[in-house]
């Protein structure tokens, strides 16, 4: 393969969830940065609409479909709304996700707090890969790329629920490659702290001084720098990578003890 077709993604189609800000909206531009139709999944409709107008400035095609990831009928409908508009799918980002991270006490929370973590990360994921997989292997290309988290390997207070759901997604991607090749790759990235505006909500140079005490890199993450490695998954330059969870962190962990 040619240098210059490693990271060539024309005339694929992507779908981001949680795609409107943050990690998503920058991997949405860097797929469409190299080629790729988007399609940008989120909430927040508005938000979509606009960063759909960022990446069609790129020359390529978007696609804003409000979505709310717990709803199964939003990711069939998700699925048919991208069929319908470009006739394929080569490339899924599950960004979208959430939870009680950092606030999980178990002796306050309840059984539903954990199962709510774990159809946000862990069953929405899961079923929307199944929904995209046929499409993708009628169309001979596909990767898919689950956004992680740190906490999938850390061992922190307040943090079960949450936590167990990332390690959920770890494990499942490492399975569904079994499943899905040889069409299909997939792959998980898991952010260190990361500046997108939930964390710069709770930051303060103390905090920050004390996440970068075991940062080698000595600075925090950018929305940037998750999007590199999810096009690196995404394009052709992995193509021999699947099953396998990166750490996007610095070179060390983000904790506050």
């Amino acid at each position: 393969m040619k240098f210059s077709e490693l990271l060539d993604l024309s005339d694929k189609v992507a779908i981001v969830t949680g795609g409107a800000g943050g990690i998503g909206k920058a991997t949405a531009l860097r797929l469409a940065e190299a080629g790729a139709n988007v399609v940008i999944a989120d909430l927040n409709e508005e938000a979509a609409q606009s960063t759909v107008g960022e990446i069609e400035q790129l020359g390529v095609r978007g696609l804003a479909q409000t979505c709310n990831i717990l709803e199964d009928a939003d990711l069939v409908k998700l699925v048919d709304a991208t069929i319908r508009a470009f006739g394929a799918i080569h490339i899924l980002i599950n960004n979208a996700g959430g939870g009680g991270g950092g606030r999980e006490n178990p002796f306050k929370i309840s059984v539903g707090d954990f199962e709510r973590d774990f159809a946000l990360n862990v069953f929405s994921a899961w079923r929307l890969c199944q929904l995209c997989a046929p499409h993708m292997k009628a169309a001979g290309y596909g990767s898919i790329v689950v956004t992680t988290s740190m906490s999938s390997i850390n061992k922190s207070p307040n943090m079960s629920g949450y936590a167990a759901s990332k390690a959920a997604v770890n494990h499942m991607v490492a399975n569904l490659a079994h499943d899905f090749g040889p069409e299909i790759r997939i792959n998980a990235v898991g952010p260190g702290a990361t500046r997108t505006a939930a964390l710069e909500s709770v930051l303060t140079p103390e905090i920050e001084a004390k996440m970068l005490e075991h940062t080698p890199l000595k600075r925090l993450g950018t929305a940037d720098d998750i999007a590199g490695a999810m096009l690196y998954f995404a394009a052709p330059i992995s193509s021999w990578v699947s099953g396998q969870t990166i750490f996007v962190n610095g070179g060390g962990i983000q904790v506050l003890d």
